[in-house]
């Protein structure tokens, strides 16, 4: 029986040409629908079938025959279809299509089951396949950080703080703080996946069913990790693609801000590195420019996918308290399109990071010209003079200023304008030698010395690095876990539904 819908070219109350509601809402859920929604609907169905024939709620003769339909089904051709108002969505055409095969057999697989659980459950296999492959690609961004940043241990920069010159430091330990961020980004999609990968199938409209349909079976047939329990938060409970969305949403903000960095260090005035001139384009008009133009665009996306994730969060509020689906047909594709956009970003971010060029010369020389080394200055003379830190930074803060009327440079800090502000704030000089003075100025020492958990000191550094590298190969081995169940169910699913399709009527 199929399910017409009319499609009306005018405005039926005001008689004048406008859109449809199959215009506006059913052609575009049809057509998502048909390119990430119809795998999982079929392999919903296979699931359905085998629960149904094992629990006996469906005879061998029926089971055969809807195994064989199954198999049968053209999926190309319906890939291939356009939305003509003859069925109100792919559910009641994929299930038409199966009573042209299977006959009278095809109206026991809805047994059990509504549209509402099999709904969720279709979204929540597409999200997990989705965020995967978003995984997998932030892997392969934070592996290109990690060698990175091993080979910048010693390069020295100066870090930043409310925009200005803050303190040595080094591109290692930058980075290493970008992955850092980046493994908790990792781990927070890790947990949506955790409660995105969870069966809603045996809930059926929101009360389950009389039949005794076996819900584990169905989530262990559809490799979900478990079930969630409670019939009615199965098909309204809307927290699973909010989670992913608030993840998405929070790893594009994180990385926007490390590819702004970029984009200003770009810069000739910073001059910190070279994006490979397969990242750049030129000017129509101006010859000396190599505009950086996939970190501009990388910028750009990952705003994209924050209004993305916000619409989703959006959508959802104030929603009702129950069934989702009919609104999760219109926000799932913006689920879906902010986390293409973020892992195609973490793949282009990752190639671009791995041809960077690093002005090192450049950023060491500006180390030494900077007054960022002065908080070691301070330190030392906590140490040497037995002073408190407090004092100290009055000091060396009065010794800046002196020398800063001389010129924008640490050249002009000199022992003398050191005891000349000694001598204010005190009211004597210091025993600090000439030696003494130099060496707490030398960036390179200042790094050398914090080499506490956390500092730049490359030995430190490295061993941070270790332990990112550890966090990596086991959350390789995780991603490798849940595809493997994914694809070890799904050959299980066959396998019995070839045996059904075989055996004899």
């Amino acid at each position: 029986m199929s399910h017409q819908v009319s499609i009306p070219t005018l405005d039926q109350d005001h008689k004048f040409p406008g859109k449809t509601y199959a215009e506006v809402v059913l052609s575009p859920a049809y057509d998502h629908a048909k390119e990430e929604l119809l795998s999982p609907m079929m392999d919903i169905n296979k699931a359905h079938l085998i629960m149904l024939w094992e629990q006996s709620l469906i005879s061998d003769h029926d089971a055969h025959t809807l195994a064989v339909s199954l198999k049968a089904l053209d999926i190309k051709r319906l890939r291939e279809t356009s939305y003509t108002g003859e069925f109100e969505d792919l559910f009641f055409e994929v299930e038409h299509q199966l009573h042209l095969l299977a006959g009278e057999a095809a109206g026991h697989l809805h047994l059990g089951r509504s549209r509402n659980d099999m709904g969720i459950a279709i979204y929540r296999i597409t999200l997990r396949e989705k965020l995967l492959d978003t995984l997998a690609s932030a892997l392969f961004l934070e592996e290109n950080l990690l060698q990175f940043a091993r080979s910048h241990v010693h390069t020295i920069m100066i870090g930043y703080t409310h925009t200005q010159q803050a303190q040595p430091t080094t591109i290692g330990h930058y980075i290493a703080a970008v992955s850092d961020s980046l493994g908790r980004d990792i781990r927070r999609l890790q947990s949506a996946y955790a409660n995105c990968n969870r069966s809603s199938m045996g809930a059926a409209a929101l009360t389950t069913s009389g039949f005794p349909v076996n819900r584990e079976r169905m989530a262990e047939l559809l490799a979900f990790d478990e079930v969630i329990e409670n019939a009615y938060d199965a098909v309204s409970g809307a927290d699973y693609v909010g989670e992913i969305a608030t993840s998405v949403q929070l790893a594009a903000i994180n990385l926007g801000r490390f590819v702004q960095e970029l984009l200003l260090w770009s810069t000739q005035e910073f001059a910190v590195l070279k994006v490979a001139a397969p990242y750049v384009q030129i000017s129509s008009i101006m010859p000396q420019k190599r505009n950086p133009v996939s970190i501009e665009h990388m910028r750009s996306l990952l705003s994209s996918c924050v209004g993305l994730t916000q619409t989703v969060l959006t959508m959802i509020h104030n929603t009702p308290f129950g069934d989702i689906v009919d609104t999760e047909d219109d926000m799932q594709p913006y689920a879906w399109k902010s986390l293409a956009v973020l892992e195609s970003i973490y793949r282009l971010l990752a190639n671009v990071i791995a041809t960077l060029t690093i002005n090192n010369e450049v950023l060491e020389a500006r180390a030494e010209e900077s007054f960022s080394t002065v908080t070691e200055l301070a330190d030392t003379l906590v140490r040497e003079e037995q002073l408190s830190f407090r004092t100290a930074h009055s000091i060396v803060s009065s010794v800046v200023r002196k020398a800063l009327e001389f010129g924008n440079s640490k050249r002009y800090l000199s022992l003398e304008l050191l005891n000349d502000a000694a001598s204010e704030v005190i009211g004597r000089k210091l025993e600090i030698s000439e030696e003494r003075l130099k060496l707490a100025l030398d960036p390179r020492h200042f790094i050398h010395v914090r080499k506490i958990i956390g500092g730049p000191n490359p030995s430190e550094v490295e061993r941070a690095l270790k332990g990112q590298d550890q966090r990596v190969d086991a959350e390789k081995v995780w991603l490798a876990s849940k595809r493997s169940a994914i694809h070890d169910a799904h050959e299980k699913v066959e396998r019995v539904l070839d045996k059904l399709a075989k055996q004899d009527k």
